[in-house]
C-alpha cells in the first residue's frame, strides 16, 4: 500500500485536469460522483410514458445509463467537458427559418461530425492524467455509450438542465456538446449547478409540434430532432406542416432562451458551414443524388439521417414551401422514387403544393 506522501495531489490534479481540458480545445471541464438516484427515477418515468419512441436503446440498456459504475466497473469520478459549436461564419438562425424555400439544418450539424474529435481529445486528456499519476482506469465517451450526459455535467457544475430538457450554461448558453472521461481516480468533486429558469416559459410556448409537454419533460415522438434524424419510418401527418422547413434537428427552443445571449461562437474551425449547408434552398438540397449526398456529407451528422431519410425529410419542407413551378418539378422528379417512405411523403407534398395553389 502506498504512503500518503506517495498519493498524487488530487486537488492538484483536478486543477491540471480542468487547465489542460481548456488547453486541448474544450470550453470547461468539471467533475461528478456517480450519484444519480434522482435522475434515474427521472428516466423510467419518461421511458414508462413511452416518451422514447423507437428509441429502443433507450430502454435496453437499464441501470448502466444512471449507474457509472455498472457501465464501466471502478468508476469513481466523471469528468465532464463541453465545446462551443455556434459555426462561425454561419447565417443567422432566423433568417433562414423565414425563408421557406430554404432548407434549416440544426446549427451543431452544419460542420464535421463531433463524436470523433471529442473522444480523441479526451483521450489526449487522459494521456495528460497518466503522464502525472501512471496507469489508471478510465473510459471516454461522446455519446457511445448508455450515459446520462447533462445530468453529470449539472452535478459537474457545468450547467442546470433547463426546461427544454437541454443543459444551460450561465456565461455560455446552451450551443455546446458535451463528453465524458469515467475514472477510477478519487478526484475532489465540483458543487452542482443550481437551476436558473424561474418562470420563463419561452422553450415551452416556441416548440413548433408542442413536444415539450411540461417543464423539463420532452415527448420525443414529437420533437423535430427526433422525427429528422431518429425516426426511419413515415412522420406522422399532423406533425409535418408544423415541422415548416426543418430538414435535420431543430433549434427554436435554444433560439428562444435568454441565457443565450452569452452563447460562444465555436472555436474549432471544422464546425464552420459545409456545403452552404447553413441557408441552402430546398430545390438544390433535394436534387441531390444519393452519391453526391454520401459524398457532401462525409464526416457529419447529417449522414445518420440517411438518404432516404434526408429525401423523405425535404420532401416535407417542399410540402411546407410556397407554392411554385419549381418546387413541384422537383418532387415529381423523385415522384417514382425505390423507397415507399420517399414517394407517401413526394405525394404528401405534391398535394400540399396543390392545395396552396388553388388557396392562392
Amino acid at each position: 500500500m502506498a504512503a500518503p506522501s506517495d498519493l498524487p495531489d488530487y486537488a492538484a490534479l483536478a486543477r491540471d485536469i480542468k487547465r489542460w481540458a481548456i488547453e486541448l480545445g474544450f470550453a470547461e471541464a468539471g467533475i461528478s460522483g456517480t450519484g444519480l438516484a434522482e435522475d434515474e427515477r427521472h428516466l423510467q418515468r419518461w421511458l414508462d410514458g413511452g416518451h422514447h419512441g423507437e428509441m429502443e436503446y433507450m430502454a435496453r440498456h437499464g441501470t448502466r445509463r444512471s449507474r457509472p459504475a455498472e457501465l464501466e466497473p471502478g468508476t469513481q469520478r466523471i469528468i465532464s467537458v463541453r465545446m462551443d459549436y455556434i459555426p462561425p461564419g454561419a447565417a443567422n438562425a432566423w433568417q433562414v427559418l423565414g425563408d421557406a424555400e430554404a432548407g434549416y439544418v440544426s446549427r451543431y450539424a452544419l460542420g464535421r461530425d463531433y463524436h470523433k474529435l471529442m473522444r480523441n481529445r479526451l483521450q489526449k486528456l487522459a494521456e495528460r492524467i497518466h503522464d502525472v499519476v501512471g496507469d489508471f482506469g478510465y473510459r471516454a465517451y461522446v455519446d457511445s455509450a448508455p450515459v446520462l450526459e447533462k445530468a453529470l455535467a449539472r452535478n459537474a457544475g457545468l450547467g442546470w438542465i433547463g426546461k427544454h430538457t437541454v443543459l444551460i450554461n450561465r456565461r455560455a448558453g446552451s450551443y455546446f456538446f458535451l463528453g465524458e472521461l469515467y475514472t477510477d481516480l478519487p478526484l475532489p468533486m465540483d458543487t452542482p449547478a443550481n437551476e436558473h429558469c424561474g418562470t420563463c416559459t419561452r422553450c415551452i410556448d416556441v416548440c413548433p409540434t408542442q413536444a415539450i409537454v411540461g417543464p423539463y419533460q420532452l415527448d420525443a415522438k414529437r420533437c423535430i430532432s427526433y422525427l429528422t434524424i431518429e425516426l426511419k419510418g413515415s412522420i406522422p401527418e399532423e406533425l409535418r406542416a408544423p415541422m415548416g422547413n426543418r430538414i435535420f434537428g431543430c433549434d427554436d427552443c435554444q433560439l428562444v432562451c435568454p441565457w443565450n445571449k452569452f452563447a460562444q461562437v465555436a472555436t474549432e474551425a471544422d464546425f464552420a458551414p459545409r456545403h452552404r449547408l447553413d441557408g441552402a434552398k430546398l430545390v438544390e438540397l433535394f436534387g441531390w443524388t444519393e452519391e453526391e449526398f454520401l459524398k457532401r456529407t462525409e464526416g457529419m451528422a447529417i449522414r445518420r439521417t440517411g438518404y432516404d431519410g434526408w429525401l423523405r425529410n425535404i420532401a416535407v419542407a417542399l410540402g411546407n414551401a410556397p407554392p411554385s413551378a419549381a418546387a413541384r418539378d422537383a418532387l415529381n422528379a423523385r415522384a417514382g422514387h425505390a423507397s415507399a417512405i420517399v414517394r407517401e411523403h413526394v405525394a404528401w407534398a405534391l398535394e400540399r403544393q396543390a392545395d396552396a395553389a388553388v388557396a392562392g
